[in-house]
């Protein structure tokens, strides 16, 4: 092929960076490409219900399949996918958006067209866009190969979201074809920079008596868990994660010391990390949610930190060294010294015997749900109840673990697990969400169902925004919701009558309903599990108080 159209030159570069289904929700503007899509061999299409749910399906995609993309049309269908957009920025997601506009002359001779305020103006979204993307291009025929292939892998270096407007005249124009494979770019060290890293935080080692390994959730964002493994088995230290990070290191592992959240760690989990001579930081960003509000006790002096492309030993940066080759590097020549041994060995808890007739309630909710779990299964868990409670729950081997702490959209997890079954089609996927964040994004239930898709979905009905209510406004009517007969509406979304659908209030209903589901590998699972208003998991009750001292200088009432 010597030359091609434009959208058939983007199609191949998604395909080439691992993209096999682009979402979105179809717009006059951009017609013409969805016909391309669709002609397009090895990349699907998937209809959302709305933009917003398409953003949020093209996150949790780009999670597990390492990159994603989502189309909407100009400004009305741009601007609703763009909390998702600003939820992959935030959380280093990478995800092109690719936004159909009016044609280039429409735009040139300022037409007041539909989906604008009427003014002539066409720039509004794209000042928006450029906040929450860490690159922008207009495609046209003269710049369309160069500015596809440099935002490309702009979104692959920096792990952030990347915004194309394609004009509805110019999809259709030719120009030459790639010559070659789109090289994607990763981050690189300068080798006198990194000898001198590594000499330093060896010299830390050797004079510790006591080391640590805390991993964060860029480890995960460039794929670096063997080089992660490989440094901790070298140290033999004990190692633990932020909640952002759980799962990316084995929890199985004899040396993992679990999850790290200030105040709110487990006993072992916070000895390691707060009281380690040396603290190896790798990929870590400490916000509210992940550390108890901030209460991470976290010298700097004692701690060495390494991000995709700087680090720094005790305070002092190393700028342009590679957390990749930051990793390698320290675990191509180890010092073990005495003092650090494997964590002490964390028993896994066993999931507790359901008590015929007792009420469900978090404390004893969660654990059961533990022994629920197998290897490799992908946990989804929305921010609040359900991110709290799973999140202090041992992972089997190989899990993943997708929440979004930092930005905290409720309803995110519903329509990202859309986005993980079908980057990850052979791993069985268990969501847990909250019945007021399953109320903002519940008609992407339908996509799954009308994809075949088969997860099993764990709804904690608590009666409104209990997260909300452990931070302010227990009684309140705002965070009251409307109650949903959430059996009958999987129902309403399921004309094939596929799902299986059980709603439990006891913890031997509940019992029976996992095995149920555990049983169930070629239909969908919906579990309604009812709870008390106020029962919510510890740290999120502690976490709630954090919040509210934070925000309005004094405790909930």
């Amino acid at each position: 092929m010597t030359d091609c159209t434009i959208g058939e030159y983007l199609l191949m570069r998604l395909r080439e960076v691992g993209i096999r289904h682009v979402f979105g929700v179809p717009g006059d503007y951009q017609l013409e490409f969805l016909d391309q899509i669709e002609a397009a061999d090895g990349i699907d299409w998937v209809g959302n219900c709305n933009e917003l749910n398409a953003a949020y399906a093209a996150d949790g995609y780009a999670r597990l399949n390492g990159i994603g993309a989502v189309v909407t049309t100009f400004s009305v269908g741009e601007l609703s996918a763009l909390n998702g957009i600003g939820g992959a920025f935030a959380e280093r997601v990478p995800v092109v958006s690719i936004v159909g506009t009016p044609a280039t002359f429409v735009m040139r001779e300022r037409q007041l067209v539909h989906h604008t305020a009427g003014d002539g103006e066409f720039t509004r979204a794209l000042h928006c866009a450029a906040q929450y993307t860490a690159g922008q291009a207009k495609l046209g025929r003269d710049n369309a190969a160069e500015e596809i292939d440099r935002l490309l892998r702009l979104c692959w270096l920096e792990k952030r979201p990347v915004y194309l407007m394609l004009p509805s005249d110019v999809a259709q124009q030719r120009i030459a074809a790639p010559s070659a494979p789109l090289a994607l770019p990763e981050p690189t060290s300068d080798r006198p920079m990194l000898t001198r890293f590594a000499a330093d935080v060896r010299e830390r080692l050797r004079g510790a008596a006591s080391t640590t390994i805390l991993v964060g959730p860029e480890v995960d964002r460039y794929r670096l868990g063997p080089q992660l493994l490989a440094l901790a088995d070298a140290l033999g230290c004990p190692v633990a994660t932020l909640s952002s990070a759980k799962g990316v290191f084995p929890e199985t592992h004899d040396q993992f010391a679990g999850v790290y959240a200030g105040a709110l760690s487990p006993p072992e989990a916070r000895m390691a990390v707060e009281d380690a001579e040396c603290l190896l930081a790798v990929g870590c960003w400490f916000t509210d949610s992940v550390t108890g509000g901030f209460t991470q006790r976290i010298d700097p002096d004692r701690t060495v930190e390494l991000h995709p492309s700087s680090a720094s030993v005790g305070g002092i940066p190393y700028a342009n060294v590679a957390m990749k080759d930051g990793l390698t590097a320290l675990a191509e020549a180890p010092e073990r010294a005495s003092g650090r041994g494997p964590a002490a060995h964390r028993r896994i808890p066993s999931s507790p015997e359901p008590v015929a007739g007792a009420r469900l309630a978090q404390e004893r909710f969660w654990p059961q749900i533990a022994g629920f779990l197998r290897p490799g299964d992908v946990v989804v868990a929305e921010q609040g109840t359900s991110y709290f409670g799973s999140a202090a729950q041992p992972l089997p081997r190989d899990c993943a673990f997708v929440g979004q702490p930092l930005w905290g959209s409720i309803g995110y997890t519903l329509p990202a697990l859309l986005g993980t079954m079908l980057a990850a089609p052979d791993r069985r996927h268990v969501l847990f969400i909250g019945d007021g964040s399953f109320q903002l994004t519940a008609q992407e239930l339908a996509t799954v169902l009308r994809l075949g898709l088969n997860p099993v979905i764990v709804l904690v009905n608590n009666d409104g925004y209990t997260v909300e209510r452990c931070i302010l406004g227990e009684n309140a009517a705002y965070n009251s919701i409307a109650p949903w007969r959430y059996d009958r509406l999987v129902q309403a979304f399921d004309p094939q009558d596929r799902a299986v659908t059980v709603a439990v209030g006891t913890e031997d209903e509940l019992a029976i309903a996992l095995d149920k589901a555990g049983a169930t590998r070629d239909r969908p699972v919906f579990i309604e599990a009812r709870m008390g208003r106020m029962d919510a998991p510890e740290a999120l009750v502690r976490i709630g108080k954090a919040f509210a001292d934070a925000d309005y200088h004094h405790a909930p009432v």
